[in-house]
């Protein structure tokens, strides 16, 4: 009985680690992504602040 107990209680940690390291892949990709886009986002701003700063000295030089 102590046996089929064991076995239980065993099984059933490994199910709860399993899942719970699931959840955790899921959460860390999930925040990935997100600083992904945050990143890309960042670059596209910088990219267009670039480009506006670029076509207001050419303005300028022109006036």
């Amino acid at each position: 009985m102590v046996k089929v107990a064991t076995f239980f209680g065993m099984s059933f940690g490994a199910f709860l680690f399993w899942q719970s390291m699931d959840k955790l892949h899921v959460w860390i990709a999930l925040h990935q992504d997100e600083k992904k886009e945050r990143l890309e986002r960042e670059m596209e701003i910088k990219k267009v602040r670039q480009e506006l700063l670029a076509e207001a000295k050419q303005n300028e030089s022109l006036a």
